[in-house]
C-alpha cells in the first residue's frame, strides 16, 4: 500500500469517525432536544463508511 493511499484511507476513516462522534454527542448529551439530527447524521455516516470501503476495494487495500 502506497503512502498516498494510506493517507486517503485514514482521511476517509477520520471523516466517518467524526460523524459517529456527532451521533454519540447527540445520544449522550442532547437526545431529547436534538433527536431529529440522528436521521441525517446516520445517512451521513452510512455514506462516509461506503466511501471508505469503496476506496479500500478500488485500491485492493
Amino acid at each position: 500500500m502506497g503512502e498516498e493511499e494510506k493517507r486517503e484511507l485514514a482521511r476517509l476513516k477520520r471523516l466517518a469517525s467524526e460523524v459517529a462522534a456527532k451521533i454519540h454527542d447527540v445520544v449522550e448529551e442532547t437526545l431529547w432536544s436534538d433527536y431529529k439530527l440522528l436521521e441525517p447524521l446516520s445517512r451521513e455516516l452510512i455514506e462516509a463508511c461506503e466511501k471508505y470501503y469503496a476506496y479500500k476495494r478500488e485500491h485492493s487495500l
